[in-house]
């Protein structure tokens, strides 16, 4: 007999601490936690806007991790979550954990922790077979299963098995009794939390792989993580037996800045893009499943097959499972859109009712239904017209059967062989198998990656075990002992080198190699510590054993000097900064113009506040002066606020200069980043289009009503079609936008082998737009043009000429304007 239960989707909040940038622009807190609620205020709430006012949340859970020794650390947070999702899994409920926020808001450390504070789901996963350990015996007896899988772009990877779907990825299906389910992803034994964590890293650098090689981003995918608890309980006096199986699911979302970018929660997804689509479609099925939860009787339509994400974990949200959902938030002002959205879309979370059931034996009940439908399905196979269509579900539903009906013992076999599998594909591709990071082989040369996610950084590991260690694709004649792939990686790209102990790079004819940003030409002498980019975006960091460090160094002709660094301060941004500033000098340029500027407005600036300050002396003389002969107190000290406010205004305005400025240089890398890889996918892709990088001023900031210390400037990505083509100027969110199709036509080229007709130009049939092209009518900005209607106070005409200020800050033209009231 089913027990089931109906309960709203629990709901955390957690505020990370102030991370090093956030300090050292002095942001101010916007988020505050009392008891249980969260309040959210405005940066700059002083002009009375009521859209600008406090908001507060209330959830179920609140924790306030900005200060240390607040109460609320890795332990609190599991004590909180994580006992009532250990019981509800061992009842026989499915559970899921959902992390949501914006990236670098806490996401991974809440759910993964360090190894020093191990997180949620390590905490969880200990505790979970030591419970099994614990009620383990002859009439109770719980087994446990994982999966893990990747969604990208609305595509399915499994992380545990490497040569399953490696072309396009796994297929979503839904059948009558198992529901939606993806066919060939592998579930693999575990006995241990040990077990687990080996799984986890080698899933992570199979991701880490993958997000490489396509130069796909990790923050806008999707993992789920799936532990399957089957406990099989023996009734000693009669000797019957029953199994309840229960799946929990922990859910690592992609970047909610992501699903900002598309626009209100819900709203349509521009065409051409689905990578931000499940987190909207997430949104919509939230709101439609929270309104559902609100008003009783009306049975709203819940498009859960919009998108992979929400389709497979349709339990989860409104349907036979017990949810809880961590939301992660910054607490600095210039987060602060990013952490409003976030803590809304948590708000409509908590009013999504789930009704969860205890799953008891149905494997039996679904191997009793399956036959029966297999059978049926004969049988209208042999009268059927169309056999094909019965075939095709004849032969899934016999796959499913034969999976469900394995045995414990052949389960294993199983996982055995997909691990063996697993690992010899990473040896073959010359990634050590071993634990990476500071868990490696310090006497040894090696090479660690450099991702922008930091759960994906330093987790691949390439020992350097020869005198001679070749790099390239794996479609060379011959074979490499480091296999990359992607754009600008050539068959046999480098060689590497080991001599008297020391490190020495090759790079092959045409091969784009870079040390340090540097690209070069020649061989070259590697230190400890450099940075090596091989084609477009596989960075990697030199590690040398002490013993080679030690040695004095010779300069050979040619050669890189490295950086004697330690190895924390060498991160990716640091390697795509150094990589930018030597390829263009434009960056450098763009800073010292505004640096120029700066200081000419700041001097105008200056010279006014001394004139004001004359004002304010000379007034404050004569009322010193009427003090003196009339005897009575001013009313205010000299060192009153009043007599600083100009001070303090300037230091404010000083700090809104030096946060503008290191937001438009964190600006400028993304845009060059996105301009090198678009010029090299048009290469590639035999386009005439060519992208470059400018300045620009947005409109709004060409008004007067703009907020007065507001940064000006932004980057632009200009585009030229030809040589005599038109040109265009893109915003970084189109350019982000427009990439993705950019790397998605590059790998059905590959992929596919494209006609000579596609490869000379022609867009590819798949491809409503092609991505390199204006297909529409495009408008130019010629620039902003500034009406003032104070004339309209008097009854008089006025003619007068008004200039129009361009994006770029200079007087493109007049408008001739004639005002009468």
């Amino acid at each position: 007999m089913s027990t089931s239960s109906v309960e709203k989707v629990k709901v955390a909040i957690r505020v990370r601490p102030f991370n090093r940038r956030e300090l050292e622009l002095k942001n101010p807190s916007v988020v505050e936690i009392q008891d249980n609620c969260t309040i959210l205020r405005h940066p700059n709430p002083g002009d009375g806007d009521p859209k600008k006012s406090a908001k507060t949340f209330s959830f179920d859970h609140c924790f306030d991790s900005m200060n240390e020794g607040s109460g609320h650390g890795q332990v609190e947070v599991y004590e909180a979550l994580g006992g009532d999702i250990l019981e509800n899994a061992f009842k026989g409920y499915n559970t899921s954990i959902f992390a949501y926020g914006q990236t670098g808001s806490g996401k991974s450390y809440s759910m993964m922790g360090t190894q020093d504070d191990p997180g949620l789901i390590p905490r969880l996963c200990v505790n979970l077979f030591k419970r099994i350990e614990a009620t383990n015996d002859q009439t109770n007896e719980t087994k446990a299963e994982v999966s893990y899988m990747e969604i990208y772009n609305e595509k399915v990877h499994d992380l545990l098995d490497p040569l399953s779907g490696k072309r396009g990825g796994l297929k979503v299906r839904e059948h009558s009794v198992l529901g939606p389910y993806v066919d060939g992803l592998s579930q693999l034994v575990v006995s241990s939390f040990q077990d687990i964590q080996t799984l986890m890293e080698e899933g992570n650098k199979s991701r880490t792989v993958a997000a490489t090689n396509m130069n796909n981003e990790s923050s806008r995918s999707h993992a789920v993580f799936t532990i399957i608890l089957t406990s099989r309980m023996t009734d000693k006096a009669s000797g019957v037996s029953g199994e309840r199986v229960a799946r929990l699911s922990l859910v690592d979302l992609a970047g909610s800045e992501r699903a900002v970018k598309t626009g209100a929660v819900g709203q349509r997804l521009k065409e051409g893009s689905n990578i931000n689509k499940s987190l909207t479609t997430l949104g919509l099925v939230i709101s439609k499943l929270a309104d559902k939860g609100s008003s009783s009787g009306k049975d709203k339509f819940i498009p859960y097959r919009d998108s992979a994400l929400t389709w497979l974990l349709k339990d989860s949200l409104g349907g036979n499972a017990r949810t809880i959902m961590i939301a992660t938030l910054s607490p600095a002002a210039d987060n602060y859109q990013e952490t409003l959205s976030t803590l809304r879309y948590a708000d409509r979370a908590k009013r999504i009712v789930n009704h969860a059931v205890v799953n008891e034996d149905p494997n039996a009940k679904i191997i009793r239904e399956l036959r029966s439908e297999i059978e049926a399905l004969k049988e209208m196979l042999i009268h059927a017209a169309d056999p094909r269509l019965l075939k095709e579900k004849l032969g899934e539903n016999e796959k499913i059967m034969k999976e469900v009906s394995l045995t414990w013992q052949e389960k294993v076999c199983k996982t055995e062989q997909i691990q063996e599998d697993r690992r010899h594909a990473m040896e073959k591709m010359g990634i050590s198998i071993q634990s990476s990071g500071i868990k490696v082989e310090k006497d040894r040369f090696f090479l660690v990656n450099l991702n922008a996610d930091p759960s994906l950084n330093e987790l691949l590991v390439y020992y350097l075990t020869q005198d001679t260690t070749l790099i390239g694709r794996e479609d060379a004649t011959t074979e490499q002992n480091i296999k990359l792939s992607g754009l600008g990686i050539q068959a046999e790209h480098s060689i590497i080198f080991i001599e008297n102990n020391q490190l020495y790079l090759q790079p092959l004819t045409g091969a784009k190699t870079c040390v340090n940003g540097r690209e070069i030409q020649n061989r070259v002498r590697l230190y400890d510590g450099d940075r090596i980019l091989w084609g477009f975006n596989h960075f990697f960091r030199v590690n040398c054993p002490k013993s080679a460090e030690t040695e004095e160094s010779q300069d050979v002709e040619g050669e890189v000097q490295g950086t004697k660094e330690n190895s924390p301060s060498v991160d990716w941004r640091m390697a795509q900064e150094e990589v930018l500033m030597m390829e263009s000098y434009s960056e450098r340029e763009i800073k010292q113009r505004m640096e120029e500027r700066f200081n000419t407005e700041k001097q105008n600036a200056l010279e006014d506040q001394k004139r004001d300050y004359e004002k304010q002396l000379e007034t404050l003389r004569q009322a010193l002066a009427v003090h003196q002969e009339n005897d009575f107190d001013l009313g205010y000290p000299m060192h009153s606020s009043s007599y600083l406010e100009e001070d303090e205004t300037e230091i404010n305005q000083r700090e809104d200069w030096t946060q503008g400025l290191s937001k438009l240089k964190e600006d400028i890398v993304l845009a060059n980043v996105l301009i090198r890889e678009a010029n090299l996918l048009a290469e590639e892709l035999g386009k005439s289009t060519r992208f470059s990088s400018t300045l620009r001023i947005p409109p709004h900031n060409l008004t007067p009503n703009r907020y007065s210390s507001a940064f000006l400037a932004e980057p632009a990505i200009l585009v030229k079609q030809g040589e005599t083509g038109q040109q265009a100027t893109w915003s970084l969110d189109k350019m982000d936008s427009k990439i993705i199709q950019m790397r998605d036509m590059f790998k059905m080229k590959g992929a596919r082998k494209l006609s000579q007709e596609e490869q000379e130009g022609q867009p590819n049939e798949e491809f409503v737009e092609d991505p390199f092209y204006e297909m529409t009518q495009n408008h130019e900005l010629i620039g902003v043009a500034n009406l003032y209607l104070d004339a309209l106070f008097y009854s008089v005409n006025f003619t007068y000429w008004i200039p129009l200020v361009s994006p770029q800050g200079e007087v493109s033209g007049r408008l001739k304007i004639e005002l009468q009231k």
